[in-house]
Order: C-alpha cells, then structure tokens, then sequence
C-alpha cells in the first residue's frame, strides 16, 4: 500500500477579491500517523479542510485519498470515502440520546422503525473497542464536555472513517480529559487510523503527533519531525519570528477592592441553577483567574456581573452596588467585556470592521463633531485598533463575516481594551487565536493590569490561567470549589483535580 494516505498537491485557492488563501500547498499525510496543522489566524488550514472536505471548490491542484482521486467529489462523498471530522463546536442534537446521535442518517432498520437494539448495539462495540466509555442511552444534554467530545468520535467512526479531523479537541478539556483522549488517539492510531490534528497548543502537538505541517501567508512553510523539532522552532515558523511562550511578569501590586460580589445566584430559562452563592473580591491591578470545565457557571458569572443576565445577590463596583444598573450604565462606569461567543455576542457579522470597532461608543464625544459622527475621527480610530492590533483585513470596510475567527476575536478584543476601563472581563479572551496574537494579548493583559485595571480572567487554556494570573478561583457547578491567593500555590494537575469536583476547599469570604 502507498506510504501516504492523503496527497494533496499543489492546492490553491482564490477567493473573489484576488486574495489567495491556499497557494500551490502540497499536503501529504502518512498511513498511521497523528499529524498536526499548524498555522496563524488566516494561514489557510481551515480553507485546506474544506477544500478537502468539497465545501470549497478548487482553483487548482489534486486530492487523492487511500490512493483514488476525490478531488471534485462533494462532502457526502467524501464521508463515504472514509474521512470523517471531529469540529471544535460540537454538531450534536442535545435534545437526543447517545446513540440516536451517532447513528442519524445511518439508522438500522426494523420494518419501518430504528432497529434500537441494534443502534445500541453498534454503538456500545465501538466505544468498547477504543475505549470511549460512553452511555448510549444517556441524554446528549446531561453529558460532560469531555463524554460529548466521545460521541462526535464515535459519529465519526461509526461511519467507518479511516481518517480523522479533529479541530482543536483539546480547547475545552481539563488537563485529566486531555491526557485521557491522548490515549484513545493513540488506541485509534494503533488500530491502524490516521489523525490530522488541528491545534494552537505547540505542547500538545509535541507530545501526541509524529509530524507537523506549518502554513503561514496561505503557503506552505515546512513539514517536520517532531522528535527532531521544539516549541521554540514551531512557533517560529507559524509566526516568522521568536515567541515568548511564558510570561515574566512583574509582582501584582493590589490596588483597593474593585469589584467585589456576594451570594450571587443565577437560575436559567429552564430553572437550572446556574450560579450557587458565589461570593469573591477583585482587586485594582489584579488578574483573577476563573478555571473550570466549561459550562459550570462561568459563562453565566460573566454575564451577570456585565448585567446580560438578570441574577440574586450583590454586584458593587468601586464601593457601589451596580446590580440593577444597565449595561449601558456599567460600559458608563468603566466595565468592558470580551464575551466568551463572539459570534453571538461580541460582534455583528454582517456590518464592517469600523462599525463593530466603534458600537460601544458611538455616543462618545471621541467621535463626535458638533454633535455629528465624524467620519475621519472614525476612520482614524478604526485604522489605528486595526494596527495595533494586528487585524488581518483588507481595510476598515471589510465585512467582519468574512474574516477568519481569530481575527473576529482580534476586533472585539481591540474595542473592549480601547475602551479604557477600570474592570475588564476577558472570558476566553484568546480562544481561536494562533501563536503571535495570543502573545499580543497576553502582554496587553499584563499592561492593562500594570496599569491598575482590574481583570476578571476566564479560560479553558489552563496555561493561559497559570502564566497570568496572580490569583485563581475554580468552579464547579455554579459553586466557588477553591481560591488561590497566590497562583504559584497550585499545579496544573491539581486545579484540574478542583475543577472536575475531585477535591473541594472550605472557605470564608
């Protein structure tokens, strides 16, 4: 059999403008192997996917896989030629159980109904045979992030996939998850599958993948070892330069109580209990870390203090109780915040860059003249946010929609820091971002905080929690399960202990 099981060559691109997001990129992938692809925002290795995938049409070059051209073929085809694609936003009906997910499309027939012990059946061989311990019959909706991440590999092996797309697997996992789908890629691997493992995490691709593909400008940079390669040589070549890939930053010099909170509870639409009596202080010149497997109050934490959600408790910002003040109030008195969905909440796809640069103070005097929008104000601010902060686009009237995720998260951080606040919440502030712009970001935080704002920091990046902040706090069911005056007083391992309701702290507040 051939050595490779994917050959693409010479693969190129051209969108409408002229702009060339692949050119002549030649993409080869052994039989057996766990290959990274690696790139910035706007490399082109979501444009190669889909290109794979037939969502986008070729300009030029040749796929073929296990040794048959499917160049032009479309995405069912290409399921059923056996690449199959785990997505970084799960794609599964939480209304529906395991098994009903994994076999929809594909169902065994009984007559004119579901074979259900057949479907449960198939279900339950293959998690057993690469130990995806999963219950077919439990309800999407009440799964954890890791068990729903199962159920996307198990959809895509039940169609008997041969190659693997996984994007980004690791974001939302706690260090235990992650070491814990290391093995059953390994277990997939030795089974004789192939991975393409689409990652920011240089580490994690150090430790699970052979090889390592970096595109950079829509071309192809280099594929290398990674047991002739380091962090150092990786990030390099994504970005073109040195990284700095941990921070060393100057000790904290807490300013007076910023933001402090007390009791507070959230109950959702569907009265789950959200937030249960969560109580902590925030501190002027301050970065507190908020770790937590993802959908454990978080998000909801953020929303309530932003007043995006209506909540039970006290909310006082710099000695006043804000709790029933308006957003607009709250933007009034110094809070930004990087909202963890930017899609839904961070910014309007269909407008143009300077418009969702400007929406939080479109009734500032910064961009006013005579009580009138001044466009070569705008124009001005717009081009200076895009410069600092490294925006990728064609101009200031670039339609934001048409601009890769990680450089959607480069707007909507570039207004909310722009914004001069005393409080920022920065809920995954970085997630989507490559390698050069995570630094970026990292260093602004660091200013911002040297600078006495305070910072209420939420990530799935536990590394990111760790190298920023001075102190941490985990949650777990809506509920405060450990602070950490000093960041440096926890490890990685333990954290992840706390934020999946291993281990659980008492303390007053």
């Amino acid at each position: 059999m051939p050595e490779n099981i994917l050959e693409m060559k010479d693969i190129t691109k051209i969108y409408g403008n002229g702009v060339y997001a692949n050119k002549e990129i030649t993409f080869n992938v052994k039989r057996g192997e766990i290959h990274a692809l690696m790139g910035e925002n706007g490399a082109g290795k979501s444009t190669l996917m889909k290109v794979l995938f037939g969502i986008e049409s070729l300009d030029g070059g040749t796929i073929f896989f296990d040794n048959k051209d499917v160049t032009h073929k479309s995405p069912q085809e290409i399921i059923k030629a056996g690449i199959g694609m785990v997505h970084q936003h799960f794609m599964l009906i939480n209304s529906l159980k395991v098994y009903e997910n994994v076999i929809l499309g594909m169902e065994p027939r009984k007559g004119i109904s579901t074979n259900i012990e057949k479907s449960i059946k198939l279900v339950k061989d293959i998690a057993d045979k690469y130990n995806l311990k999963v219950n077919p019959n439990e309800i999407v909706d009440n799964l954890s992030v890791g068990i729903k991440q199962k159920v996307e590999i198990l959809k895509v092996l039940a169609r008997n996939a041969k190659l693997l797309i996984l994007d980004e697997p690791t974001a939302v996992l706690t260090p235990q998850e992650t070491q814990e789908l290391f093995e059953q890629l390994l277990l997939l691997k030795n089974n004789g599958h192939t991975i393409i493992f689409i990652s920011h995490k240089i580490r994690e691709v150090m430790q699970i993948c052979d090889r390592v593909t970096v595109i950079r400008g829509g071309k192809l940079v280099k594929t290398i070892e990674t047991k002739t390669s380091n962090e150092n040589e990786i990030s390099r070549l994504m970005v073109g330069r040195d990284v700095i890939l941990e921070m060393n930053k100057k000790p904290a010099k807490f300013g007076e109580i910023v933001l402090d909170v007390k009791d507070l509870e959230y109950t959702d639409e569907f009265n789950r209990k959200k937030l249960d009596g969560v109580s902590f202080k925030l501190h002027k010149g301050q970065i507190l870390g908020v770790a937590g497997v993802e959908g454990n109050g978080q998000n909801e934490l953020a929303d309530c203090i932003f007043g995006l959600n209506n909540s039970k408790g006290q909310i006082k910002f710099n000695g006043a109780d804000i709790s029933s003040h308006s957003i607009m109030k709250r933007r009034e008195d110094g809070v930004s915040y990087i909202p963890e969905d930017r899609i839904t909440t961070g910014l309007a796809q269909n407008a143009l860059v300077w418009q969702n640069l400007i929406i939080d103070r479109i009734d500032s005097d910064s961009i006013h003249s005579y009580k009138c929008l001044d466009n070569k104000k705008i124009r001005a601010f717009a081009k200076d946010r895009i410069n600092e902060f490294q925006i990728l686009c064609k101009d200031q009237n670039h339609e934001t929609g048409m601009l890769s995720g990680g450089n959607m998260q480069k707007i909507v951080v570039a207004r909310e820091m722009s914004s001069n606040p005393k409080l920022l919440l920065a809920n995954q502030p970085t997630r989507g971002i490559d390698v050069g712009a995570n630094e970026f970001i990292w260093n602004k935080l660091i200013d911002y905080r040297d600078k006495g704002v305070a910072i209420l920091l939420i990530s799935a990046d536990l590394n990111e929690i760790l190298e920023l902040s001075d102190s941490i706090m985990v949650m777990f069911e809506g509920e405060i399960t450990a602070f950490f005056e000093d960041s440096k007083q926890v490890s990685e391992e333990e954290l992840g202990q706390y934020m999946l309701g291993l281990k659980k702290q008492k303390r007053d507040v």
